[in-house]
């Protein structure tokens, strides 16, 4: 990876921000833009889990209310590497559906895994399957 900025540093300096306090799970994610702007995301969680909202939805979020609409990578932190739960994969899909997404495992950093939404989500449910598109 020859890139001017280092995704992985940035979503672990993202996963410092994470707001936890009932899993203890902090996930750091960082959004590499078009226009190389770094956007970061930290989950945050409430007593009424259902509020709670993921790094990786926290990151596309940022983005796009500052608008920016194009990306080209993202990379998310956890312990263990974990992937995104269904609902970040389904804002993945539509709304940064060609990026790469590189899984950190924050005591690993060294060994990412690279993978796409295609992989994780196949065959997902977009805009485009709805009739008035």
């Amino acid at each position: 990876m020859n890139d001017p900025i280092d995704i992985i540093s940035e979503a672990m300096k993202a996963r410092e921000h994470a707001q936890a306090p009932y899993s203890k799970f902090k996930v750091g994610a960082a959004l590499l833009t078009d226009t190389n702007a770094v956007i970061h995301g930290a989950n945050v969680e409430s007593a009424s889990y259902g509020l709670s909202c993921c790094a990786e939805r926290v990151a596309i979020f940022k983005a796009l209310t500052s608008g920016h609409h194009t990306f080209k990578k993202m990379a998310i932190a956890t312990e263990g590497g974990a992937a995104p739960c269904g609902a970040c994969r389904q804002i993945i899909a539509e709304y940064a559906s060609d990026i790469e997404l590189i899984l950190v495992d924050i005591n690993q950093p060294e060994t990412p895994k690279h993978t796409t939404i295609q992989k994780l989500l196949p065959n997902s449910f977009t805009g485009e399957n709805l009739p008035s598109n």
